[in-house]
């Protein structure tokens, strides 16, 4: 297994006293696609704002490419910079789509390579709609506007909270090859939030499965699969979990 890119330890998210994530330690390894599965509620999307430095954890650690960050600690520019997320529901410029994609380079200070945007956008079969307006688009092409935008400055991380929901099947095809070629070409690290266990086997290298807050289990994705080692792991894969 290559170094470790995120290390946890101790980690500890609480809003108004209540916790909602509790972590005594947690590797992401460089260049792995980690996919966190568990219920509503969970701690997932909790999870994945802390790495992206979007708010501090209440206590403990978060050591990203070897920087110590601690709660209360100013994250610097450049490692944020390393790290993007898309949500479940992107927010998109009332611009045209090539516009949106070439955004997070514009503001990074970045050359705007529109020849590289346009490739990207055949590559999510946007290319056909890159001068169209990104609110008139159906879902899933605003989804793929937004897992576009995160790619146009190749971070070292990418973040995905549900990129895949309510989507049709043509849709989670696409994204689901960008995720794969992107990891396999870039060695793009990926952190990915899916309710959906059929996706996560496809896609993890590793699944995790966090409940109350807690990582409950964590394995290579066959062995989680096939050979869950905790029983709250069994019941949540038989569809058996109530929360």
């Amino acid at each position: 297994m290559s170094e470790a890119i995120f290390r946890l330890r101790n980690l500890r998210k609480e809003y108004q006293q209540r916790v909602v994530l509790d972590i005594s330690h947690l590797d992401i390894y460089r260049g792995e696609i980690l996919v966190v599965v568990g219920p509503n509620g969970s701690g997932k999307s909790t999870l994945l704002r802390l790495l992206n430095f979007l708010e501090p954890a209440t206590s403990g650690e978060i050591e990203f490419m070897g920087h110590s960050i601690l709660p209360g600690t100013p994250v610097s520019l450049h490692l944020r910079r390393q790290v993007t997320m898309v949500f479940q529901q992107p927010a998109l410029l009332n611009r045209s789509v090539l516009t949106n994609v070439a955004y997070g380079r514009k503001v990074r200070g970045m050359p705007a390579q529109n020849g590289a945007m346009t490739r990207l956008l055949d590559r999510l079969g946007l290319a056909a709609l890159a001068g169209n307006h990104a609110p008139t688009l159906s879902g899933g092409e605003r989804q793929r506007v937004a897992l576009a935008r995160a790619l146009a400055f190749q971070p070292a991380v990418l973040l995905l909270d549900e990129p895949t929901a309510n989507l049709d099947p043509y849709n989670v095809s696409l994204i689901e090859g960008l995720i794969r070629d992107l990891n396999r070409e870039q060695g793009t690290t990926i952190v990915l939030v899916t309710h959906n266990v059929f996706q996560a086997r496809r896609l993890g290298h590793r699944v995790a499965f966090l409940l109350n807050g807690q990582v409950v289990e964590i394995a290579p994705a066959e062995q989680f699969f096939s050979a869950p080692q905790d029983a709250r792991t069994r019941a949540f894969l038989n569809g058996e979990l109530v929360w």
